[in-house]
């Protein structure tokens, strides 16, 4: 197989520190180099859908939560991994393209609850189309196979490190 950038990486450190294994390098650099990788590409597709990373993760949240699509500003917050207050600025955003709307909670009196928009659902559903048709080429390098087998593996890894966030509520 051939050699990658990160080959090379710890080719030099075995090199220069032959008394330590930098193996662990060649699973985290090679994960991160793909992030920073994949997330230009997912980006580039969001902008060109008129949304940053950000506002698409809470759109697809709202889509992927069900009819009515519908979610207070704490649910979003949890499933997204943000603070309410980051929920209310991509919120703000979301509101004035309107891709969302404000509705009255109609369980709460004081409460607020974000919902998609008919504009809004149709700007998620094409953007995930090509979000889905871009992560596929991204991963084509692997078979079906292998592409499963490193979701497992990846799951593993993340469960062991704590990530077992919820995700959005069906309502």
């Amino acid at each position: 197989m051939k050699a990658d950038h990160v080959d090379r990486i710890l080719a030099q450190w075995r090199r220069v520190r032959p008394d330590l294994d930098p193996s662990p390098m060649a699973v985290i650099f090679r994960l991160k180099r793909l992030a920073r990788t994949f997330e230009r590409a997912t980006a580039k597709n969001f902008a060109r859908h008129g949304l940053e990373p950000g506002q698409f993760d809470l759109l697809a949240t709202l889509r992927r939560s069900g009819p009515p699509h519908r979610l207070s500003a704490g649910r979003l917050a949890q499933a997204l991994l943000i603070t309410t207050g980051s929920v209310t600025h991509r919120v703000d955003g979301l509101e004035v393209a309107e891709l969302i709307r404000r509705v009255d909670d109609p369980d709460d009196r004081r409460g607020v609850l974000v919902e998609l928009t008919a504009k809004g659902l149709r700007r998620v559903d094409v953007a995930l189309e090509d979000h889905l048709a871009i992560e596929r080429d991204l991963i084509a390098a692997l078979s079906s196979n292998q592409q499963a087998q490193l979701a497992d593996l990846l799951r593993r890894l993340a469960l062991a490190h704590g990530d077992d966030a919820p995700v959005a509520p069906e309502t």
